[in-house]
């Protein structure tokens, strides 16, 4: 099991490395599982973009579509670093967003 804080390197250029305003974050975990980096070639060809891993390179941390107003799909915790007027960086992301999108709607 995957518990307690835990580093990640952001792609450069990324979402959620603009969101984050930095390349390297620390986030809280709690979990037994893990996507299995041997697909990350096949799903990258797919649109997936694996853009926050481990330090080493070896667990997936962040992913993202590039042709996508915000989808982001995380392994950690962000709802414990939240606070009711101190949001994570993600969900106020996750908020602009959505209020973007229904303008265009």
């Amino acid at each position: 099991m995957r518990l307690g804080a835990y580093p990640a390197q952001l792609t450069r250029g990324s979402r959620v490395a603009d969101i984050y305003g930095s390349t390297r974050i620390s986030e809280r975990h709690r979990h037994r599982y893990e996507v299995n980096m041997d697909y990350r070639k096949l799903l990258g060809e797919n649109g997936l973009l694996f853009s926050g891993v481990s330090p080493d390179g070896k667990l997936p941390e962040i992913v993202e579509r590039t042709d996508h107003p915000w989808f982001i799909g995380v392994q950690f915790h962000p709802e414990l670093k939240s606070k009711p007027f101190e949001p994570h960086p993600l969900f106020a992301s996750f908020i602009a967003a959505a209020m973007e999108q229904s303008r265009l709607v």
